[in-house]
């Protein structure tokens, strides 16, 4: 292709497309801080998160990636040694225990094959013989976006239930808020980590904690040194709808954008949408004669679906074909999954239209990268999204 003519599809797991409406709104003229135009804006927009964490919990918002958020959550609820609970469920679960090593917390990382979600019964069980009450928290990925394999939290919940024990439930929504369902209150989560690029629609830059009112009683006795990352002084401004130092404004008003668009569909659509398209997306990996990642159809991502190529065929290439080819981007195997899968992104602003074309680029690149397959992938897609009602 000399010239990518017509707009470059976007379908990796985040960021998404950014939908006109949110653009514009942050298009604005940038606003004072301290003016009570912007407390207004600061409390519709905790307001309306509220909403999508399912919570009635204080949220903290950081001009950060999801990566800050991560750090936020262990910094303001545990201490120098103490011992976190961690899964593994593929790239973004290691880098989280990655950095609580980083950051001097003793990890216990229950092992997984980068195939399922994380498992309550090995939870629990990690829990029940933790008789010394050494675990002070347990941290697990929802919707892994390196896997497109999701975890029960509820199970989780009611694994550290079962075995009786005290330890905070810290866990990561970056590319399932706003995608999947998600209960943060009847879950019994402590911290929620999300961010902004992924089920909310908006450019990278904004990351955000829910936070229990128990998560926030061991905040005051957690003995990380922290400034920016710091909770109370947010919780504090956040109650007359400021911030503690200069908020990304503009950013601030897609937000306010797009928990609006959120609202008007509904959320309970929202997720009923995304069901729809994963459930078309695997439909087609299926008619291809491809592997959906994901081993337990329980477990199934309603934000992503990863594809396991042929193992003489490399995923890389076939992305290359499809970017060079067609522009469109689709995502990478990440870590142990490099070169061996590849993730097609359906969330966000996204709908049945664009879902045929990202698999019809899918289909046309197979064929052009001399990867095995049996071709109606599209017709399958097509034929449920046909017959589906919405």
């Amino acid at each position: 292709m000399s010239f990518p003519s017509g707009r470059h599809f976007l379908q990796i797991p985040g960021p998404t497309n950014v939908p006109d409406r949110i653009l514009r709104a942050m298009a604005r003229p940038t606003i004072d801080h301290r003016s009570a135009e912007f407390a207004g804006l600061g409390l519709e927009i905790l307001e309306g998160l509220q909403e999508v964490f399912q919570t009635k919990s204080a949220i903290v918002i950081f001009p950060s990636s999801g990566t800050g958020a991560w750090e936020a959550a262990l910094v303001n609820t545990l201490s120098p040694g103490d011992r976190v609970l961690m899964c593994e469920t593929g790239h973004f679960a290691t880098l989280w225990r990655e950095m609580a090593a980083k950051l001097g917390l003793d990890v216990l990382f229950l092992p997984g094959d980068w195939r399922h979600g994380a498992d309550p019964d090995a939870v629990e069980t990690a829990l029940r013989d933790d008789r010394e009450g050494r675990i002070k928290g347990v941290a697990v990925v929802h919707n892994e976006t390196s896997t497109g394999a999701a975890s029960s939290i509820a199970g989780i919940r009611t694994a550290i239930d079962r075995a009786g024990h005290g330890a905070l439930l810290l866990v990561d929504t970056i590319s399932s808020l706003g995608s999947m369902d998600y209960r943060h209150d009847e879950w019994g989560v402590d911290v929620t980590v999300a961010g902004s690029q992924k089920g909310l629609m908006l450019p990278p830059g904004l990351s955000f904690n829910a936070i229990s009112a128990k998560a926030l009683r061991a905040s005051a006795s957690a003995r990380f040194s922290k400034s920016y990352w710091d909770w109370e002084p947010m919780v504090a401004a956040n109650r007359k709808g400021f911030f503690p130092y200069t908020p990304a404004t503009n950013l601030l008003y897609g937000l306010q954008e797009a928990l609006r668009m959120l609202r008007e569909e509904g959320i309970r659509n929202v997720f009923d949408r995304h069901s729809r398209h994963a459930e078309a997306a695997r439909r087609a990996v299926r008619a291809w004669g491809l592997d959906i990642l994901c081993l337990d159809s329980s477990q199934y991502s309603s934000s992503l679906t990863a594809v396991l190529l042929p193992p003489e065929n490399n995923a890389d290439e076939l992305r290359r074909v499809i970017l060079e080819r067609f522009n469109m981007s689709l995502g990478s195997g990440l870590g142990r999954l490099q070169g061996k899968v590849f993730r097609i992104g359906h969330l966000g602003d996204f709908n049945d239209l664009m879902l045929a074309g990202t698999l019809s680029g899918v289909e046309m690149g197979l064929a052009i990268a001399g990867v095995p397959h049996s071709p109606g992938g599209v017709t399958a897609a097509l034929g449920y999204l046909g017959s589906e009602r919405r």
